[in-house]
């Protein structure tokens, strides 16, 4: 609803947008799964993967922009996550030898992409269609300048790289808001996308997948970082090493005690947190005293 607060996603959440066709004619339905928890809960990417999903599935990553010393290792881990099962159910579909027809994804970018697609023999595609999604620029837009152009052309990189497309966006703006929700029609029920280009790094970038290119994008931003330096196995690991440098990833102590949802705040309950701290000092008091009844007992034996 419009006037509806949002709200952070629980775990996966479902939902569904419907589009009628024309007057007597059944809706087109989309079956939206939303997944939360940043890198935390990725195994959960597995419930929307199935071998009768994946051959007209696409796939959105939402990257928070505000927090860009987090954002290439949340791009990383989830993009991993998600291609690995992609990979494996796309396997069992090949494998499948029951009656039931499945089917290869059909629109995957490693299909359709023409013979003098750029950079063809240089990038990766994606198992299927991709949407990256780059969130709260209305922060982001506030960030120094050469900062700015860090991510925005690493994020073109990764775009290009994984053929897919990109967008800035921010729910302050209503029309970076109307722009992604082009790219959502088109992924959901097949209606053109808007054909806007923005590859500008001081302004929200709206990419098309393909019609990017590694020349255009160029080489990656050395901010105070000596490019030569730097050992990389290959051209995605050297954009890493340059982001990285200018953007130094999160500690992992914190990730690793988030990996309980319970003790995630995004999901914070305060009456129900309350009684669970409650019967958590009841757990740890009957620990105690059951150890030194225990001792008790190892005395009189």
């Amino acid at each position: 609803m419009r006037d509806e607060l949002s709200k952070p996603t629980l775990a996966l959440e479902y939902t569904f947008g419907r589009r009628a066709r024309g007057h007597n004619t059944p809706k087109d339905i989309a079956h939206l799964w939303e997944l939360g928890g940043g890198t935390s809960l990725s195994d959960l990417v597995q419930i929307p993967i199935t071998p009768v999903t994946i051959s007209c599935l696409s796939v959105i990553f939402v990257l928070d922009l505000s927090k860009p010393n987090a954002l290439w290792g949340t791009m990383e881990k989830l993009l991993q996550a998600a291609q690995a099962h992609l990979e494996r159910t796309s396997s069992q579909v090949q494998k499948s030898k029951s009656g039931v027809k499945h089917q290869t994804p059909s629109h995957s970018a490693a299909r359709v992409l023409p013979k003098d697609y750029p950079d063809r023999e240089l990038i990766s595609p994606f198992p299927v269609p991709l949407l990256i999604i780059g969130s709260k620029y209305d922060i982001f837009q506030e960030f120094d300048s050469d900062k700015k152009k860090v991510v925005s052309k690493t994020l073109r990189f990764i775009a290009h790289y994984y053929v897919a497309s990109l967008v800035f966006t921010s729910i302050k703006s209503e029309s970076l808001i109307s722009k992604t929700k082009s790219f959502f029609l088109h992924l959901a029920f097949g209606l053109e996308r808007g054909k806007t280009v923005s590859s500008d790094p001081l302004k929200p970038l709206i990419i098309l997948a393909g019609s990017d290119s590694f020349g255009q994008i160029g080489s990656p931003p050395t901010v105070d970082v000596d490019i030569t330096s730097l050992h990389a196995k290959n051209p995605k690991d050297l954009w890493k090493k340059v982001y990285e440098r200018v953007f130094p990833p999160e500690s992992t102590n914190e990730q690793r005690e988030l990996k309980d949802p319970a003790k995630d705040p995004q999901y914070s309950e305060p009456q129900i947190d309350a009684m669970r701290a409650q019967k958590d000092q009841e757990l740890e008091q009957y620990k105690r005293n059951a150890a030194k009844s225990w001792k008790g007992l190892e005395l009189e034996t």
